[in-house]
């Protein structure tokens, strides 16, 4: 398996109409995959998200990097079969943002998703499936104010109070693009964590099951971490380890 890692100056997503053969061809079998999944989790909801079928570098005359993708809407229940199933059309991806909290001491937040999500027991940054409410004016898709809103929902806390980076490191994992974004806190790690488990623990319904810093490489073993995950911390932490020891 093969995970690239670009860095990219802005994203460029809108939304079109995209006729999604996957789901008319094998409607009957992502009925019940669905209704099997739902009496596993009757949480699940089959609302409506965002899938790209169009994927783009450009590189401008100015030397820009864009990433340029079209997403369409889709059933939740159609994205978790054609996930489920392996990815049978490969013309299509998940495409999601993801803050990459940091702490002053170079910790990265890390939530594990709780038991009524459908990747439950998983760990990454604070992200969720693009959907229709994340379409802004003329057809654009706002992957920041994506990012933005399921950090708050998650772990309740305000990007607006960190320094965002200008640019994004964008994973690509098989079918998954995972558009990361750091987000610097003036905050020890302790701190942090403090905070989002506070918010956790007032939640009726926490999105989350429980939260993390990671700040070795040591912690990247864990199965729970998909692959992404794992090449962006592994050269985040890479890359501040050879800081320090320059430091030193």
């Amino acid at each position: 398996m093969t995970v690239e890692i670009a860095e990219v100056d802005r994203l460029d997503c809108r939304f079109v109409d995209h006729h999604w053969r996957f789901a008319e061809e094998r409607a009957a079998e992502i009925e019940r995959r669905w209704e099997e999944r739902r009496r596993a989790n009757p949480a699940l909801y089959d609302g409506a998200v965002l899938l790209a079928s169009r994927v783009e570098r450009v590189i401008g005359e100015d030397g820009v990097c864009a990433l340029h993708m079209s997403l369409f809407k889709t059933r939740f229940s159609r994205f978790l079969a054609w996930r489920d199933f392996g990815w049978p059309d490969k013309t299509i991806y998940n495409c999601f943002s993801m803050p990459a909290v940091r702490a002053r001491d170079g910790a990265y937040l890390i939530g594990e998703m709780a038991s009524s999500h459908s990747a439950a027991g998983r760990r990454y940054f604070p992200s969720g499936t693009p959907d229709p409410s994340d379409i802004v004016a003329d057809g654009k898709i706002d992957l920041i104010g994506n990012l933005v809103r399921e950090l708050a929902e998650e772990t309740g806390l305000a990007a607006a109070q960190a320094r965002m980076a200008t640019g994004w490191t964008v994973i690509f994992d098989r079918q998954h693009i995972a558009c990361i974004k750091r987000l610097d806190y003036d905050a020890p790690s302790h701190d942090l964590l403090a905070k989002v488990k506070a918010f956790l623990a007032s939640e009726s319904a926490p999105e989350l099951a429980d939260a993390l810093m990671v700040s070795t490489s040591e912690a990247l073993s864990d199965p729970r971490l998909p692959a992404f995950m794992v090449a962006y911390l592994s050269r985040a932490l890479g890359e501040a380890d050879e800081i320090s020891l320059r430091a030193g």
